[in-house]
């Protein structure tokens, strides 16, 4: 393995008092809804409302006193821009963030408050992640990739350090996908702290890169609007494959029909605002209740950066 559960345990350490340990908390109403013992670990509550800020950290205290003094630059739908321009903000490290050009305006302009100069290029992360490649070639800038870097999984890891360790007797976790460095990096620490754990990803079925790559299957889908941009992910990481495929018992795909309605959920029931691709974990359990029924399920909430007026449009039709 790429990252082991003792590159997990020294990011913990490395990211006490960086970020926040968010709480992990049963909840009584999605478990009466759903049939099944619900927990969420509440990553929307993190210092930049996503867990991106962990790998950040992770990834640009490991660089060299010249890299830090010549800049980074990331390619980001936002919440990684987010992560990276807080940490890099707090570091003295001069940030340049890549975006799709239909980034939600609430992303581009919280990236700009944390002081980092934002880019606004092509129609999707891959074009996006070009013009980054460029820019750090053209100027010598490191890049700091989104999700296929051992650092950066290791960092994201800390959220299922952090939420075995608060709930040791999960059956089953539920974590979205986009990358990968988020699933990778919690399944490492999930399953050394308790191996018998299941533990299954979640894609939006417009974009299921990674599935069709464990499958073996050419990457396929993307290019279509989806609620969970932040995992719209058309080519999944190469160092987050094998622990993956390793350590994952399931990759679900969930259409944009079940994402509304988990971002509508997670709202009415439990009064969480959370993004869509937050909201993935528990589209895969409302829409397989019989899977999960009777079984104390982990969902993590991977964030909380919806445009208000997406988040509008969604409760509009909800209603409707």
């Amino acid at each position: 393995m790429t990252v082991t559960i003792d590159d997990i345990r020294a990011a913990a350490r490395q990211l006490e008092n960086r970020v926040i340990r968010t709480p992990a908390l049963p909840s009584g109403a999605l478990s009466e809804l759903s049939g099944a013992d619900i927990v969420l670990k509440l990553e929307n509550l993190q210092v930049t409302g996503s867990f991106k800020p962990r790998g950040a950290y992770i990834k640009l205290a490991g660089l060299s006193d010249k890299e830090k003094k010549a800049g980074v630059v990331a390619a980001s739908a936002g919440n990684h821009a987010q992560g990276v321009a807080f940490h890099a903000r707090n570091m003295g490290i001069p940030a340049t963030i890549t975006m799709p050009e239909g980034t939600p305006f609430n992303k581009v302009a919280r990236t700009e408050a944390l002081g980092a100069k934002v880019v606004l290029s092509g129609d999707g992360l891959a074009e996006a992640r070009e013009a980054a490649l460029s820019q750090c070639e053209e100027q010598g800038q490191a890049f700091i990739h989104p999700y296929d870097d051992e650092s950066i999984i290791a960092g994201q890891g800390t959220v299922g350090l952090e939420f075995l360790s608060d709930f040791p007797d999960l059956d089953v976790l539920v974590v979205p996908i986009g990358g990968g460095g988020l699933l990778a990096g919690t399944a490492v620490a999930a399953k050394a702290l308790n191996p018998d754990l299941e533990i299954i990803g979640v894609e939006a079925a417009l974009y299921p890169s990674m599935s069709r790559a464990l499958k073996g299957e050419p990457p396929g889908g993307g290019g279509a609007a989806t609620i969970a941009e932040g995992i719209a992910v058309k080519v999944p990481g190469e160092l987050t494959r094998p622990l993956i495929a390793d350590l994952v018992s399931d990759v679900v795909l969930v259409d944009e029909a079940a994402l509304e309605l988990a971002v509508q959920t997670y709202l009415e029931r439990q009064r969480l605002v959370t993004e869509g691709a937050g909201a993935a974990s528990l589209a895969a359990v409302m829409q397989d209740k019989n899977r999960f029924a009777g079984r104390k399920v982990g969902l993590v909430v991977s964030g909380g950066n919806i445009d208000s007026r997406l988040l509008s449009s969604v409760l509009m039709r909800g209603l409707v």
